[in-house]
């Protein structure tokens, strides 16, 4: 792997790009923990806690060493504060997913089985929210290659909308879910009541954290 310097020097958005896969990699995370939980598997969960703590690490590292190694002394076709910012949002999320993490490993925190269905589909629809952020990142390369071109900007400005769109409808799940939650309040003891709940509104944060990623792009792109 290039260092994060050569990384600079083929593109600005190359080092975030780096970063954002190992961003990734924790929120790859989420799925088979909500798994684990559902199957009582805590074994499996604590391991996947750690790789939880281990790649917010990481991304921890990445994101300093680009704040160290972010030129200063030469042109970037945006603005350095911008793509700190960027950065920091982007690291957001991977904190998120650690945040999560304890979340699930406060108690052995079973899922209600009437609500299992439901809990997936909020699960999923929460990482199409970061498949729309890499895709829309991943695009950023062709963007740099081509020079900025109107054409290839437009296609950027298509993905972030398709991020704000994945990020209302995991809002709208979100929302549903937690009705279906509060209206098992008389089956579910109030602390697993108030922990889920809380576990769904850490999962919302995830979503929106990626939005704002879309939304800081927009800016960038706009100036």
């Amino acid at each position: 792997m290039a260092s994060v310097e050569e990384l600079f020097e083929v593109s600005p958005f190359e080092p975030l790009i780096y970063h954002f896969q190992t961003v990734r990699a924790g929120t790859a995370l989420v799925r088979p923990m909500f798994e684990a939980v559902r199957d009582a598997d805590w074994a499996k969960l604590e391991d996947l806690v750690q790789q939880t703590f281990r790649t917010e690490h990481e991304a921890d590292l990445i994101k300093d060493e680009i704040r160290q190694t972010i030129p200063r002394n030469f042109f970037l076709p945006v603005y350095r504060g911008d793509l700190l910012g960027y950065l920091k949002l982007q690291d957001d999320m991977a904190d998120e997913v650690e945040d999560l993490a304890i979340l699930l490993t406060i108690k052995q925190l079973r899922l209600p089985t009437k609500l299992v269905d439901e809990v997936f589909d909020y699960v999923d629809t929460i990482l199409r929210v970061c498949d729309r952020v890499q895709e829309m990142n991943e695009h950023l390369r062709e963007l740099v290659k081509r020079g900025f071109r109107a054409d290839v900007a437009n296609d950027v400005f298509q993905m972030i909308r398709a991020v704000e769109k994945a990020e209302w409808e995991a809002d709208k799940a979100q929302y549903a879910l937690s009705k279906s939650l509060f209206a098992m309040e008389d089956e579910i003891k109030t602390t697993d009541l108030m922990l889920w709940w809380r576990v769904f509104l850490e999962l919302g944060r995830l979503a929106n954290h990626a939005e704002n990623i879309a939304d800081r792009l927009r800016r960038m792109l706009s100036q």
